[in-house]
């Protein structure tokens, strides 16, 4: 599982998600990443939660939701194309689950939990794809994904987002 997906196996959209996750198996990143995202997330103060940096932008709570989400629906989209099924997945729009999830009402530390809950849950899931598995083409979005660039989509997500938190929420 250390092969990089190219470009033809996902919409170009994601190719600055994909640029960003380091080489190495994605296994190994996904896991690594739970560790240092766990410690990010644990360190930031519960009065901070709701700082958005500007008018009508995400507060903190509500990245960490969507970055939550995010993986819920990439792995999904994972799980359903890894077992071969070709039927076309719709995409999901990030504002409208973002309003209706009543982000809020979390505390950092619930976000934080169930962060870590969704990629034990995505780490299972890849634990036991066969390369082939990985290699499998589904229809996500309009656009053919394979089973291996979602793996790398959300891992390079939840880089971005680390980042966003980190450059203009002054998390770190």
């Amino acid at each position: 599982m250390s092969n990089r997906p190219s470009i033809h196996d996902y919409n170009p959209f994601y190719q600055t998600y994909i640029e960003k996750v380091p080489e190495g198996s994605i296994k190994d990143v996904l896991l690594a990443a739970y560790d240092t995202t766990s410690e990010l997330l644990a360190s930031i103060p519960e009065e901070r939660g709701d700082f958005k940096y500007a008018e009508g932008k995400w507060s903190i709570k509500e990245v960490i939701g969507h970055i939550n989400d995010t993986e819920r629906v990439m792995s999904y989209r994972l799980l359903r194309v890894s077992r071969g099924d070709t039927t076309p997945l719709p995409g999901f729009e990030q504002e409208v689950f973002v309003a209706g999830a009543r982000f809020s009402e979390y505390t950092i530390q619930e976000l934080t939990e169930e962060y870590r809950v969704i990629r034990q849950s995505t780490l299972k899931l890849l634990s036991k794809l066969s390369d082939e598995e990985l290699a499998r083409r589904g229809n996500a979005s309009n656009s053919e994904v394979t089973a291996l660039a979602l793996a790398y989509i959300i891992a390079g997500h939840e880089l971005h987002h680390l980042n966003v938190l980190k450059e203009r929420y002054f998390i770190d």
